[in-house]
């Protein structure tokens, strides 16, 4: 039982034959919509992403003013958290000077940590940027009881490319 249990949480690779390929995650997305709305058993298929790149997408020059005001931010939302949560138990009246107090003092621990931190660094990195992972392409796998049915049905469908036999 403790083996069932540990196979279905551990992601295998999945078998099956390509149905269809697409060069989005959204038209393989749409594909087994389709399939789904068709009430075909959904549960055969499988979207692979094939050729996967890690890209990294430069955002922005980091500045001293950006890092500082970042921080800022960010430690002004912990302590509006922060605050919120001392304001419903502070002394009645005194709950809206509690909150402000934690804004503030959030704000500036922000500002200064995220000095130190950039500082720490010494302008080896100074962008900021968001990583991802994406495809090249994405097949749509399905088992090989009810793969031609399908293929055809994606095919019908004219999203992307469908795999032949």
């Amino acid at each position: 039982m403790a083996n069932q249990v540990q196979r279905k949480s551990v992601p295998e690779r999945p078998a099956g034959w390509p149905v269809g390929s697409f060069t989005t995650y959204s038209d393989a997305q749409r594909a087994v919509d389709g399939l789904s709305d068709q009430e075909f058993p959904v549960e055969d298929l499988s979207i692979v992403g094939v050729d996967l790149m890690q890209v990294e997408k430069v955002v922005g020059r980091l500045t001293w003013p950006r890092v500082v005001g970042g921080g800022a931010l960010s430690g002004a939302w912990l302590g509006i958290f922060i605050g919120l949560i001392f304001a419903l138990f502070a002394v009645p009246g005194a709950g809206w000077v509690v909150f402000a107090t934690s804004l503030v003092i959030g704000a500036i621990f922000g500002m200064v940590f995220a000095a130190i931190s950039y500082a720490m660094t010494g302008g080896q990195r100074d962008f900021s940027s968001s990583t991802a992972i994406v495809a090249g392409r994405y097949d749509v796998v399905c088992d090989p009881a009810t793969a031609e049915r399908a293929r055809d049905a994606i095919a019908a469908m004219g999203i992307g490319t469908s795999t032949q036999k």
